[in-house]
């Protein structure tokens, strides 16, 4: 069974057993599991029959997951240079994300 979930303004197909970055967001510290509630549709590869679509999401549709950690994305260089100006801003960026792992898909 698969299932596409939205979260931050990015679709994701997941499927049970799956691990993914997501963005990370403000969770109490005892938080070990997180659900998904935006699920915009469920399927089942073995039947094309089974497929549901939501209108945007489906009602009563969610996708739990486990929170593996909290980590940063590899840091990028961001360099901006004018030429003939002696004008050179370089920055740095990384980005945090949480890792999981789904767990169940609930219809």
């Amino acid at each position: 069974m698969y299932a596409v979930i939205e979260d931050s303004g990015s679709q994701i197909k997941v499927s049970q057993g799956d691990v993914l970055k997501v963005a990370l967001r403000d969770l109490p510290e005892e938080t070990a599991t997180l659900t998904f509630d935006r699920v915009l549709l469920v399927g089942d590869p073995a039947s094309a029959d089974s497929m549901r679509l939501g209108q945007p999401y489906l009602e009563g549709a969610k996708v739990t997951a486990d929170i593996l950690s909290q980590e940063k994305t590899p840091r990028i260089s961001v360099i901006k240079f004018k030429r003939r100006k002696r004008e050179l801003k370089k920055k740095g960026h990384r980005q945090d994300y949480l890792k999981v792992k789904i767990t169940g898909i609930e219809v």
